[in-house]
């Protein structure tokens, strides 16, 4: 993870520690844009609906979505992942606009909110939480993101395994992972096998 890097206590003389915590703190708050692969997702999606011609303006200065899945595998849910549909209902024919996973990707790609604390989870448990979007003064939204599942701490005793965070949609970290749409060249495929590529996640 990229804030490791503050936690050197002498780069080049200098102890980076003291900045670690904002340095965490920022990185989470920073939702990740990038197309990535529909088989990173761990549950079926849900849909939260909003009809433009019904909907008054002051409606969107906050919007709540409630969160409800159900995990298809065991594994460490790192996050939540968004992205829209839009249906253009046009007089004679709709038409569909998907940003989706798997879909071709679009300039808009996919959100993901990740969290500082995964959650554990085991195959067929329900993940719940909540999605809270507040408008502010820079023309987006703070994202506060809840996501929990409960645990069993022995027979008939059971705990809430919970994590959330705090996002701002003005200020995402772009990684852009999406795939060349050409074949490379073999010296251009050599070249890219002597590069480093940072990976966030």
């Amino acid at each position: 993870m990229q804030a490791l890097f503050w936690q050197q206590p002498n780069y080049y003389g200098v102890d980076l520690t003291a900045l670690y915590d904002t340095a965490f703190q920022g990185y989470f708050s920073q939702p990740v844009v990038d197309a990535f692969d529909p088989r990173l997702l761990v549950t079926p999606p849900i849909t939260h609906t909003i009809d433009f011609t019904k909907i008054k303006e002051e409606e969107f200065y906050e919007i709540n979505i409630p969160l409800n899945f159900t995990a298809t595998m065991a594994t460490r849910v790192h996050g939540l992942a968004c992205w829209f549909d839009v249906l253009f209902n046009g007089s004679a024919v709709p038409r569909w606009l998907t940003t989706a996973p798997g879909a071709p990707t679009t300039h808009w790609y996919q959100l993901r909110c990740v969290l500082s604390q995964p959650l554990y989870v085991m195959a067929g448990q329900t993940i719940t939480g909540n999605l809270n979007m507040v408008a502010h003064s820079a023309q987006s939204y703070t994202l506060n993101l809840t996501m929990s599942v409960k645990m069993w701490n022995g027979p008939g005793q059971a705990i809430m395994q919970t994590s959330s965070g705090r996002l701002d949609l003005k200020e995402p970290y772009y990684r852009l992972s999406q795939p060349q749409a050409y074949v490379w060249a073999q010296d251009q495929m050599q070249q890219m096998q002597q590069q480093v590529i940072p990976f966030f996640w």
